[in-house]
């Protein structure tokens, strides 16, 4: 028990210590760290750091067109926000009964983000993932570099990848209610929440081919379920059921697949992609060794979700592929604990934060009226 305890303190310590150390050029108002420049606006830049601000504008006005009009001065269309789903904002509105609307948004983030390092330790160790769970866990936390920006800013992606990681936990226990709830609470956190559900399906079936299909997994279709209730309400307010199909270019799926090889492509513009071949690589080799490891479960979520990667076309394809670090981390367990890769993350450390410090000074949003985010 003592052990459990001193886990958690270490897990807590990293997780906001690591924020902490992203923070603190910007805290100190520095004008360069590292000889990377840094713009002089303080914490200002944590806070504008997309799409913190559009949920923020979600949250004060739950997509009422007029509202977000007459506050917000962002040069968007409406049906925009339809791909920003409701939990993240919703949680940010009840955190602004104490906080501001800005640090309730970054305290979610972080809280959110502790909570799934702490579940991901408590899948790694009740289901003997690993020898070492907290090193595991400590590794989540700070690898890679592109979740540790996303879980510094206001981003629904701790959110998402906490409920995704409870649901799973709760399947893995076959207790398929709270997998259900947790899972819809993925789905109303994310779209990409409803390949849960298919990755579910596809191992439900796998497991059960030419037998009876568990009919008391029912409770899982409380997950697209919820996905029609968001929709439901977007008919609502935008008189549009399908609203988030015609939220511009926030839907990065193409067929055929493989268009983020494609420069001309909206959210692409560029040429420079080598290193998504690389992303890719690694997404199969986790789906091969988790299938070898028989970790059935595992290795059909990670399929399914890498499978859907191969369709999307978005420069930022490390952010789209967060979801299967959890699951990648356990397929690569056995190499992450050796005391070679251990020494290797250490040298690597300084060039992590250095990106994440890098990137959250050029992500931002131009914002001339801070009145309506408070």
């Amino acid at each position: 028990m003592k052990r459990c305890w001193r886990d958690v303190f270490l897990i807590v310590f990293v997780c906001f210590g690591s924020t902490f150390l992203i923070w603190l050029p910007f805290f100190l108002r520095l004008t360069s760290f590292w000889k990377i420049p840094l713009p002089a606006e303080g914490m200002v830049t944590i806070m504008k750091n997309f799409d913190g601000p559009y949920y923020i504008a979600i949250a004060k006005s739950f997509y009422n067109p007029q509202i977000i009009g007459s506050q917000f001065s962002f040069d968007l269309p409406q049906e925009y926000y339809a791909a920003h789903f409701p939990l993240y904002p919703l949680l940010i509105r009840i955190g602004a009964t104490f906080l501001n609307y800005l640090w309730s948004m970054i305290s979610i983030t972080l809280v959110a983000s502790a909570l799934a390092a702490f579940t991901f330790y408590r899948l790694v160790k009740d289901f003997k993932f690993s020898k070492n769970p907290l090193w595991l866990t400590v590794l989540f936390l700070l690898f890679p570099a592109r979740w540790l920006v996303v879980r510094s800013v206001g981003s629904p992606e701790p959110l998402f990848i906490l409920m995704l990681l409870t649901s799973f936990y709760f399947f893995k226990k076959q207790n398929y209610w709270l997998a259900g709830v947790f899972g819809a609470l993925t789905q109303l956190t994310k779209p990409p929440g409803i390949l849960l559900f298919a990755a579910y399906g596809v191992y439900l079936l796998w497991q059960t081919w030419g037998r009876r299909f568990p009919f008391k997994a029912y409770p899982l279709l409380l997950i697209p379920l919820s996905l029609l209730g968001v929709f439901g309400y977007y008919g609502y307010v935008y008189d549009d059921f399908l609203a988030y199909f015609h939220s511009g270019d926030n839907i990065h799926l193409f067929w055929p697949p493989l268009q983020v090889f494609n420069v001309a492509a909206t959210w692409v513009g560029t040429f420079w992609l080598e290193e998504i071949i690389y992303i890719y690589l690694i997404g199969i080799l986790g789906v091969v060794l988790l299938f070898k490891q028989k970790r059935y479960p595992l290795a059909f979520f990670t399929l399914v979700f890498f499978s859907s990667t191969m369709f999307i076309s978005h420069r930022d394809m490390s952010r789209y592929s967060l979801p299967l670090v959890p699951f990648l981390l356990i397929a690569f367990e056995k190499f992450l604990t050796k005391k070679e890769f251990k020494i290797a993350f250490a040298v690597i450390l300084l060039p992590i934060f250095l990106y994440a410090i890098n990137f959250i000074a050029g992500n931002t949003l131009e914002i001339a009226d801070w009145a309506p985010f408070l």
